[in-house]
């Protein structure tokens, strides 16, 4: 990636998005910095010089720029292009303790932590651990942003020493728990310190790959793993690679940490004349329960229901259920169950659509439960493969990237909250069993 240059009074010419600006004199580069929009910053930083500005800003002659996808890389691009080029007043500032660095220990369930002074070596106790440093950064809010974002996609442990239980983290899918080895579930579940100590190590050098801008490595990678896992039939674990490959596109193309971001209000009336459409119903659609179900291999398996009034989450609607039914996994059997437990309910709203996670089997069991009342709301479900969804009374079903983009989002949301709603309170029985029984 090469800078494109402007003279300093062509200022509105430079872009409006993402990127990396450079101020420069003849040859030299003078400061190095990132921007949400490139255009303003730079303008800021003439008409508002201020304080540091004020060392460089009157020797610069041209402007260089460079465009990112998100402000996520840009934050990285800035943070390799100052290592690269060492522009004089970015240099300078090194010593003030303006720059950041993320640490990456060398150990088995590697910490991540965030700092401006490196150590050779961590100190814990009597042990010292070599750490790999990625950086610097110049802006450690946003880096926290970021690390925060990218946890999503690489749960990573920060704990300085594992707990003798799971912390918060855990619970929100941002921590492998390497903590849990010292449950009941290291005696429980085979070769369980190795998987961790791999998904662990996994995840930091994928993390450690993003922090240094080899994002194109990293996805190619993942993808190579997601081929393979499927090929030796393990599609649970190719299932979760898949997610953490579009997880990590949509951050790394629309990520935005440098200011919050205003919530785009809904227009209801429109998405719900295109849906009225795609399901071929006349009748107002307010009420949208989605349901899911969550197990491993039949035990502690839960069901989940949740609610949207108007495309929109109503939490406190939302209803889990432990399912009862015993022996093999049985989706099918299971989605019955809690339609029916549902259904006694008189006292809950009914609602105007249905969603179900499966396929066409799926669809004609929940419609077999729910037969007397199937004239007040419509069926359908969503089949994860392919996302394709079908409809009650339609012989095929549609791909859902083919339906409009808020029918596709709203669908998609749907399944999703459904999901994590069920495995939230599976993970959470998984907790109460593993614990020590007085």
């Amino acid at each position: 990636m090469e800078f494109k240059f402007l003279f300093k009074n062509k200022v509105n010419q430079l872009p409006k998005g993402p990127g990396v600006y450079v101020f420069k004199k003849g040859r030299k580069f003078l400061y190095l910095g990132k921007a949400s929009n490139i255009r303003e910053r730079v303008k800021n930083h003439f008409s508002q010089s201020v304080g540091r500005d004020n060392l460089f800003i009157n020797q610069v002659s041209k402007i260089g720029y460079l465009e990112t996808n998100s402000e996520i890389e840009a934050l990285i691009l800035e943070a390799n292009l100052i290592k690269k080029y060492q522009p004089k007043y970015n240099v300078i500032w090194k010593d003030d303790k303006n720059y950041f660095l993320v640490g990456i220990t060398k150990e088995d369930f590697p910490q991540v932590f965030i700092t401006h002074q490196p150590k050779s070596k961590l100190e814990i106790g009597n042990w010292k651990l070599e750490i790999n440093y990625v950086g610097p950064f110049v802006d450690g809010t946003v880096l926290k942003q970021t690390l925060k974002i990218l946890r999503k996609v690489f749960p990573y442990r920060s704990c300085k020493t594992l707990p003798k239980r799971p912390c918060l983290w855990y619970h929100l899918n941002r921590c492998p728990a390497p903590c849990l080895l010292k449950t009941k579930l290291a005696e429980q579940l085979p070769n369980a310190r190795i998987k961790m100590k791999n998904e662990c190590q996994r995840n930091a050098e994928n993390l450690t790959k993003i922090l240094q801008g080899k994002k194109l490595q990293v996805l190619k990678n993942l993808k190579k793993e997601m081929k393979k896992s499927s090929a030796l039939q393990s599609f649970e674990k190719a299932a979760k690679i898949r997610d953490q490959i579009i997880a990590l596109e949509k951050i790394l193309a629309h990520g935005k940490v440098f200011e919050p971001e205003k919530p785009k209000e809904k227009d209801w009336n429109s998405i719900q004349k295109n849906l009225q459409k795609i399901l071929k119903i006349k009748r107002r659609i307010s009420r949208i329960e989605a349901y899911d179900i969550s197990n491993i291999q039949g035990e502690m398996a839960t069901g989940s229901m949740v609610v949207f009034t108007n495309g929109k989450p109503e939490k406190i609607q939302y209803r889990k259920f432990k399912i009862k039914l015993s022996g093999k996994p049985n989706d099918v059997a299971m989605i019955k169950e809690i339609l029916a437990r549902r259904l006694k309910h008189l006292e809950w709203s009914f609602p105007s659509l249905i969603l179900i996670d499966g396929g066409r089997v799926q669809l004609n069991a929940a419609l077999q439960c729910l037969k007397w009342k199937f004239k007040q709301f419509k069926v359908i479900a969503l089949a994860k493969k392919r996302n394709e969804l079908y409809i009650e009374g339609q012989e095929k079903p549609i791909l859902l990237k083919n339906l409009p983009r808020e029918i596709f989002n709203l669908i998609l949301q749907l399944r999703d909250e459904a999901h994590r709603f069920a495995i939230s309170y599976h993970r959470k029985l998984r907790k109460i069993d593993l614990l020590p029984k007085n």
